[in-house]
């Protein structure tokens, strides 16, 4: 499921931590991060909002997804010193919410190399 995708997405994330590595913000991440994948043709949607139901119901609350590329895959990028189980839980959910089901979690404030996981949900 959107491996080549992936794989191209992930080329672009490194391309930022080689260049930035870590330290900024998330936000100095995500932003040379759509910078990136601009450059490299792969189309994303920013701060995506995900719309919540319960039982068929909509909620007033929404979920804002880091990115959105190729209409598949969601983006959640992270600025912290380790991934925790809450930030993979926080893909999850998202993944659920969007009924989308390969996301991305990358992690640009880890010293020393980049952190990230690749989630699915069927």
């Amino acid at each position: 499921m959107l491996k080549k995708e992936g794989y191209d997405v992930m080329g672009a994330a490194f391309e930022v931590y080689n260049t930035l590595g870590s330290g900024f913000l998330e936000e100095v991440y995500q932003q040379s991060l759509e910078i990136e994948l601009s450059r490299r043709h792969i189309p994303y949607k920013s701060q995506q909002e995900l719309k919540l139901c319960y039982k068929d119901a909509p909620l007033r609350k929404t979920y804002i997804a880091d990115i959105v590329a190729f209409e598949k895959m969601i983006i959640e990028l992270k600025a912290t010193s380790v991934l925790t189980p809450d930030h993979c839980a926080q893909l999850m959910n998202y993944l659920k919410a969007s009924h989308l089901s390969v996301g991305y979690l990358i992690n640009f404030g880890n010293p020393g190399k980049l952190e990230w996981r690749r989630i699915t949900f069927e």
